[in-house]
């Protein structure tokens, strides 16, 4: 399947949705219509079973700048209370969809586009790419789960460094920081993306829903709630379809054909 929005386009292939933002223009810049596109897709993929992983990337020179900075002069207090209002529900949609997200970011992750590409699971960079959350600049604070993910990546003072000053991490400070997980050449990072996405599209989906979910909730959790989540996952992790083939795989020597069961 192929599904075209005015400014997102998402299609189906090999068990992976590759949902690209189409506004190279403005280098990708938020707009209230790729915000409706963003959630269709994650409400697609939610729904569609043949979808086991996502890649989400930027058409154009970006991955995406952020917010569209010129429209927001018009923007009222109450249009940015809606219009965050309609982003976190992105946000939330992306972290409680259970199928791994990948971000393939080229050029600039800026702003909001930062936050975008911390909501997803992995980071895939390529040499080229930035990273800035200058929302301070123009007298804001970071928004789009921004305050949340990046404190919890980079620590709270690099984190706070970043959003003091704007200051721009290419793809290696942003390895070296935490950020990224993997970096690439510009003309292979989707390429690597979709390697990767179709390896866990073949993966223990179930698995990678729990592995998820708990990795999420260890960020607030304390270990007490963890182990007994752990416990309790476990023990229905340890009646599945691919946790038995996972087994009889090992006794045999050979690759486990996981079904997702």
């Amino acid at each position: 399947m192929s599904v075209q929005t005015s400014v997102v386009r998402f299609e189906v292939e090999q068990g992976v949705m590759s949902v690209v933002l189409q506004r190279p223009e403005v280098l990708n810049a938020y707009s209230e219509e790729m915000l409706d596109g963003l959630i269709q897709a994650m409400e697609e993929a939610g729904r569609n079973k043949e979808v086991k992983a996502l890649v989400i990337s930027g058409a154009g020179r970006a991955f995406c700048a952020g917010g569209d900075v010129k429209s927001m002069s018009d923007f009222t207090p109450l249009d940015i209370h809606d219009f965050v209002g309609k982003l976190n529900y992105l946000v939330r949609s992306m972290s409680k969809l259970e199928k791994p997200i990948i971000a393939a970011v080229h050029g600039y992750a800026a702003g909001a586009g930062i936050c975008l590409a911390l909501a997803c699971d992995l980071i895939l960079a390529s040499e080229d790419a930035k990273f800035s959350a200058g929302f301070a600049q123009i007298g804001l604070v970071a928004d789009g789960g921004g305050m949340f993910f990046l404190p919890r990546t980079l620590g709270t003072y690099r984190a706070k460094e970043m959003l003091f000053t704007g200051k721009v991490l290419s793809a290696t400070k942003a390895q070296e920081w935490g950020l990224v997980n993997e970096i690439y050449p510009a003309e292979t990072v989707m390429e690597e993306a979709q390697k990767l996405a179709i390896q866990l599209a073949k993966g223990p989906s179930r698995t990678y829903a729990m592995v998820k979910k708990l990795a999420n909730q260890a960020l607030t959790a304390d270990l007490e709630a963890m182990l007994d989540m752990e416990r309790n996952t476990q023990a229905v992790m340890a009646g599945t379809a691919d946790h038995r083939e996972g087994v009889q795989a090992f006794k045999e020597k050979r690759k486990p054909l996981f079904s997702g069961e």
